[in-house]
């Protein structure tokens, strides 16, 4: 158990280090997609909130559809925040990845 622990450890570590290393990319994309979210809340007529929550249901690519937009600038930006959110998510799984093998190369 004390290896997994060592190797656990070692993988926080790494993710927090390279976390801190695509921070301004990564805090971009989120405000990318949190300012289009409060956009097309704008254009749509939805409370603030509800278009902070589209932007993150969008970008995350769940697409509930409780909200939906239907003014053509509104979905454009829904597709901009939907390849955004990709970016996103692929940019914290390469992270998660890096910090791993990290870990584990130690070994």
């Amino acid at each position: 158990m004390n290896k997994h622990k060592k190797i656990r450890d070692r993988f926080y570590k790494g993710l927090v280090a390279f976390l801190h290393v695509v921070w301004p990319v990564f805090s971009a994309l989120l405000g990318i997609i949190i300012s289009f979210g409060l956009l097309i809340s704008y254009i749509e007529g939805w409370k603030p909130l509800d278009g902070i929550y589209f932007g993150f249901v969008t970008g995350l690519t769940v697409g509930y559809g409780d909200l939906v937009p239907h003014h053509a600038l509104a979905r454009i930006m829904a597709l901009i925040i939907g390849f955004t959110g990709v970016l996103l998510t692929a940019l914290f799984a390469a992270v998660g990845v890096r910090a791993l093998e990290e870990a584990v190369k130690e070994e």
